[in-house]
């Protein structure tokens, strides 16, 4: 089943050209459309189904499926041209989705960037432009039925193993913050703060797919820090002062704290099982050998304190 619109009815503005808004052309002869490369949006709505634009047909491969993009303006990055051009096409609000992660196709001279998203709030497509002649909710297990853009088609294949992916780092707050003889003992709760405040600005730039060991070239985790005993006075800071002029934890889209209400082990690996068994590809941070091995029992990865650290860095 399928929702769609068609471009009856909705208004069609004028769309301002940009210098980005140009054919660069390979030595061997190929065209690809953006002075600064391309991106489109890949959004997922909680029903499962994927947002597709019927293409106008005298745009380039006209009257094919693909997703809303196109060129990329003169320093903007993927996400941002990718939810720019979503909202000229199909009116996709940008404070609907949440990016998960990046795929991109190099091609030396030119790159496209597949954005892939998540709708955190459910919205109606709207043509708002001439690119657009039909906007479609697609289930994923009907995408290959519709006649596709050639280079959506010879992507979709990657493309939906990653739509099932959704990365969860799992951090042992105690073990992460002991692992560094800095005086964190005398202030728990505080040295807790600080760690939290760097891990903020990683969730909030996501990871390159290699460090994950994913497909894609970029995700987006979520953030899960498990704080136990007196740590766990850092999460009533969230966003406050603690009152003597210590910055609380900032907080971040994708960064959430966990109080274990007894051992901290025993909460992680609730929480890792509880991850797992909901389809998600955990990796859990900690040096504990006997965590580490009951953590990947329950089917996570897991990855040592100096992993993080080096993401941090």
């Amino acid at each position: 089943m399928t929702t769609a619109v068609s471009a009856e009815q909705s208004p069609l503005p004028p769309h301002p050209r940009d210098p980005g808004d140009a054919w660069v052309e390979a030595p061997t002869g190929e065209r690809y459309w953006g002075r600064f490369g391309a991106a489109g949006l890949l959004v997922l709505d909680k029903q499962d189904r994927v947002l597709l634009q019927h293409r106008a047909e005298w745009s380039h491969h006209g009257g094919t499926w693909g997703l809303p993009g196109g060129a990329r303006h003169q320093g903007e990055s993927a996400i941002d041209g990718a939810l720019r051009e979503a909202a000229e096409e199909a009116g996709v609000p940008r404070e609907s989705v949440a990016s998960r992660a990046l795929s991109v196709l190099d091609r030396g001279v030119w790159t496209y960037t597949t954005v892939i998203a998540d709708d955190v709030t459910p919205f109606e497509p709207v043509i708002s432009d001439t690119e657009s002649i039909g906007l479609e909710w697609v289930p994923v297990g009907e995408v290959g039925d519709y006649p596709l853009h050639p280079g959506f088609a010879s992507s979709w294949q990657m493309l939906q193993t990653m739509l099932a992916t959704r990365p969860v780092v799992v951090v042992d707050a105690a073990n992460l913050v002991g692992s560094t003889p800095n005086g964190w003992w005398r202030d728990r709760a505080g040295a807790t703060t600080q760690m939290i405040n760097k891990i903020a600005p990683l969730a909030s730039a996501g990871i390159a797919a290699s460090a994950l060991e994913l497909p894609a070239d970029h995700w987006f985790p979520e953030f899960v820090v498990v704080l136990e005993g007196k740590a766990r006075a850092a999460i009533p800071l969230l966003g406050a002062s603690d009152g003597a002029g210590r910055l609380g934890v900032t907080p971040a889209p994708r960064l959430r704290l966990e109080s274990a209400p007894g051992a901290g082990d025993d909460a992680i690996v609730t929480e890792t099982a509880r991850l797992v068994e909901a389809g998600k590809a955990v990796t859990v941070v900690s040096s504990d050998r006997e965590l580490t091995a009951r953590v990947t029992r329950a089917g996570a990865s897991a990855r040592r304190v100096r992993w993080l650290y080096d993401l941090l860095d």
